[in-house]
């Protein structure tokens, strides 16, 4: 294999732990930030919208810039956009400061999701399988590289400025450091051999001509990146206080909802590849939502603490590998937009996974926590019954005929 594309694969996954790593970062001190901006939860929770609507924009500014002068600039220059604008919510004195400084950070993340995804979109039509859901793997591995960051520096008395302004700087490095082995250009679009991979975006009768996948299509799979990722931020948001409230789980075995959720979505992700490449992106999409609701389910009638956790469980491994198929999909859709597609269905998901929580917590009112849980597995059903839509559009490459085989030379 190309050496140059195995370094561009190896930067690719550095780039999404830096954005779990920065993203995590700044989690971890938001408690730390609120007492010193001197705010209450209600107002924290408005002012993380801005960070969503930063996040939304810059999504879609680095889309289309992607698109045009190539993720080789845009993704490097995400990177320390996003590592300078990590500083800037520890600098915060007051609600106005801190408003902006979470507005510029969403942007520069939201900048830095979608030019690395579409980057590893490139990257995975040049290697001719999918390699897409082991890159939001890694993202998770800055998580926890970032809870170690946040616990250490926590101990030791360290700011939150002078943290994130540390994380920060050294993102910087990272994504400059990173860039010189990111594909220079898009790689042409190759024929593969799977019925419904995402890269097979050509029919045979066309001949090479590239046939521009209908919008319509585009937002189908964006609206089920909306359905998948709500359910993410429902276990993002609940699952610890649905051991703790509904089953009466102390705080240290509430914590073990979100633990297995992640582990097994995490684990699943590492997998998920390995499954598509050997029974297409459709089904990977389609038994993974499919599992997922049985899990969320399970977690909605259970009685029991164990019981609950392994529907937790089985939550995250049916959703570990929805996600990276629908990103894929609309980034192979167009080779010449992919980046603008990635920015849609990313932007999108990403509303959903803000809306998720609050969905679920308007809904609280008229129903028990745990009730509320069906609502994320009716999506999941809907997510399993339109998963053909990653098959719609792609081609089946013609097998190549048997070569003759030679004659055996007779004998003198």
């Amino acid at each position: 294999m190309d050496h140059s594309l195995r370094a561009a694969r190896v930067a690719t996954f550095v780039y999404f732990v830096l954005n779990g790593t920065l993203m995590g970062v700044w989690l971890v001190q938001i408690p730390a930030i609120e007492q010193r901006v001197g705010i209450n939860h209600a107002t924290l929770g408005s002012l993380l919208v801005l960070l969503g609507l930063g996040a939304f924009i810059g999504m879609q500014v680095a889309g289309r810039l992607a698109d045009r002068i190539g993720t080789r600039v845009v993704v490097p220059a995400a990177g320390v956009l996003c590592g300078a604008a990590l500083v800037l919510p520890g600098l915060a004195r007051d609600p106005w400061a801190l408003a902006g400084a979470l507005l510029v950070f969403g942007f520069g993340n939201g900048c830095l999701d979608v030019s690395m995804n579409t980057h590893a979109v490139h990257v995975e039509k040049a290697y001719n399988r999918p390699v897409m859901s082991a890159f939001h793997a890694t993202f998770s591995v800055g998580g926890v590289i970032a809870a170690l960051i946040g616990a250490r520096a926590t101990s030791a008395g360290v700011s939150p400025a002078t943290t994130l302004g540390v994380a920060g700087a050294a993102g910087i490095v990272v994504a400059l450091l990173s860039a010189r082995s990111l594909l220079a250009t898009t790689p042409t679009p190759p024929i593969t051999a799977a019925p419904d991979s995402p890269t097979t975006w050509q029919l045979p009768a066309e001949q090479g001509v590239k046939r521009r996948t209908p919008p319509a299509r585009i937002w189908i799979l964006a609206a089920l990146a909306l359905m998948c990722m709500l359910c993410e931020g429902v276990a993002n948001d609940w699952s610890t206080l649905d051991l703790k409230t509904v089953l009466g789980a102390s705080a240290g075995t509430a914590a073990f909802a979100y633990g297995t959720f992640a582990v097994t979505m995490t684990t699943g992700r590492l997998l998920a590849d390995r499954v598509s490449r050997r029974f297409g992106s459709a089904a990977v999409l389609r038994y993974g939502a499919a599992a997922g609701a049985v899990g969320i389910t399970v977690v909605a009638l259970s009685p029991w603490i164990w019981m609950a956790l392994a529907g937790w469980a089985l939550f995250g491994l049916g959703l570990s590998g929805c996600v990276p198929q629908l990103f894929s999909a609309a980034g192979h859709a167009d080779p010449a937009a992919a980046g603008t597609n990635v920015s849609r269905v990313a932007g999108l998901g990403y509303l959903g996974m803000l809306a998720g929580p609050a969905v679920i917590g308007w809904m609280t009112r008229l129903t028990a926590l745990n009730h509320t849980f069906l609502f994320p597995a009716l999506l999941l059903v809907i997510a399993a019954a339109t998963a053909g839509i990653l098959r719609s559009g792609t081609g089946r490459e013609p097998k190549p005929k048997p070569e003759p085989k030679p004659a055996m030379a007779q004998r003198p």
